[in-house]
This record gives C-alpha cells, structure tokens and sequence, in this order.
C-alpha cells in the first residue's frame, strides 16, 4: 500500500521525502464519465507508481492530496466544469512546491490532465531555477485517444466501473488530437463536439483499462528512478532516450485558460 500523505501524523513524516502529487481537473467527460475522471486516474498512477517504487535515498515516497481544479478553459461550455485557469494554476503549484520543499527533498507531479501541460513547463521551469528538485509526468497510455472515449472510458471502467454510465456513452469527433487541436484551441470543446466525447467509448473494457493503467504506472516508476529531466521539469523515459517528446496525457485540449 503506498503511504498516503493526508493519513499521516506529523512524526511520522520522513524528512527529505519523495512527494508525488496528483494533478487532474474537474471538466466534463462526456454523458458517461464523472466530472473527476482525470483525477482519478492521475491519483491511481501515483499511488501505483509510489507501491512500487524502491526505498531509495528519499525513503518510501508519500503520495499527496489530488489537485482537483486544472487548466480546463476548453470545456467552459459545459456545465459542470470548474476552471482555476493557467495563472492560478501556476501559482498553486509553485506555492504548493516551495511549502513541500521546507520538508520534502523532491517533488513529483503526476499529471492526467492534458490542458495542464504548458502550465506545469511554465512553473516547474521556475521552481527549478529557484533549486527545487522538482519534476513532472504525466500519465499517457500508448494509443490513448483525445478525451472521454475509448481509452478514458476504459479506466474508469477498470477503476471505479460503478461511476460509469455506459447506457449514455456516445461518439465523438474520431479525428486525432493532431488535427482537431487548432479548433480546439480557437473554439472550445462544445464547438467540436457537443457531446464533449473526442473519440468513440465504442469497445472499451475494464480489461484494456487494466493494461493501460500498468502501462502508465511502469512508466511513471521508470522515470521517477531515473529522475533526468529537462529544463522544463519533464521526467523522460529512460526506454525513449534523451530528448523524446512527453506524449500528451488522454483528455489533452488546447492551452485556453
């Protein structure tokens, strides 16, 4: 079981600790999937992550409380959405590092949210100026489509399947993030796809959510234990090599505030 932060007693916090911080959104997922879809997986890989990861010289890492509000601009049509925007964003995380940092010894985001991205370059390439030993990552499956479609669905399906509302699940916009992302960014999700699905939920299974998770967790623990990063703050893969581009995280949009 991983050591949950917000279950411990101060004495038992171990100075110079590894802390993982989920970071997600509160953004509609679709007629099918809860409004904290990104954050639940966000937290999973965390807590994932930080069961198998070694005692090394940080000790057992601790898993913080979920960031819960992200940069979520592109889904401001849809009821339900709760936005900080990227400045408040931005100011969360380089407060929230400076406060660990007076304890902590490193400091790791784990990112579900893709519209979070230029936020996270932006504050971690601050933070690590400052002399913060602080990185993120984010959490992308192989394959994984743009938001609330199969890949997402299937998750959720695999976390917490009693929140998932199959019956109601519909197709979106199929085209790939890479072509839909100028509109995106000009027009929002609604203008996309009233649904708000980007993808199709068509197929998804508790199973091929299972494999995306493990896939996502050993990816997560690689680059933790490797911990190179780039000026950013971006944790690179040591099976990608040097320079290799972060894949965007699913439910990755445009950088709207």
């Amino acid at each position: 079981m991983p050591r949950v932060l917000a279950d411990a007693v101060w004495p038992a916090v171990p100075s110079g600790a590894l802390v993982l911080v989920p970071i997600g959104s509160t953004e509609q997922h679709g007629p099918h999937l809860p409004l904290d879809t990104d954050t639940v997986v966000a937290r999973a890989v965390a807590r994932r992550a930080a069961t198998a990861l070694d005692r090394g010289r940080c000790g057992p890492p601790l898993v913080a409380p979920a960031l819960e509000f992200g940069a979520s601009g592109e889904h401001a049509g849809f009821p339900g959405t709760v936005s900080i925007g990227h400045e408040a964003l931005r100011a969360v995380i380089v407060e929230l590092t400076r406060s660990l940092s007076l304890w902590a010894g490193r400091v790791a985001f784990v990112n579900g949210h893709g519209g979070n991205t230029a936020t996270l370059d932006s504050a971690l390439t601050q933070l690590r100026a400052e002399g913060h030993d602080a990185v993120w990552t984010a959490c992308a499956p192989p394959g994984g489509d743009a938001h609330a479609g199969r890949t997402e669905t299937s998750l959720l399906l695999h976390l917490e399947p009693e929140r998932v509302h199959l019956a109601d699940a519909v197709a979106g916009d199929p085209r790939p993030l890479a072509d839909l992302l100028p509109e995106l960014m000009a027009r929002g999700v609604r203008a996309v796809s009233p649904s708000g699905v980007l993808g199709d939920p068509a197929g998804a299974s508790a199973e091929e959510g299972r494999r995306a998770m493990d896939a996502m967790a050993a990816a997560t623990v690689r680059r933790i234990t490797a911990w190179t990063a780039d000026g950013r703050g971006r944790l690179a893969d040591p099976r990608r090599g040097p320079g290799a581009p972060v894949t965007a995280s699913p439910g990755q949009k445009g950088v709207r505030r």
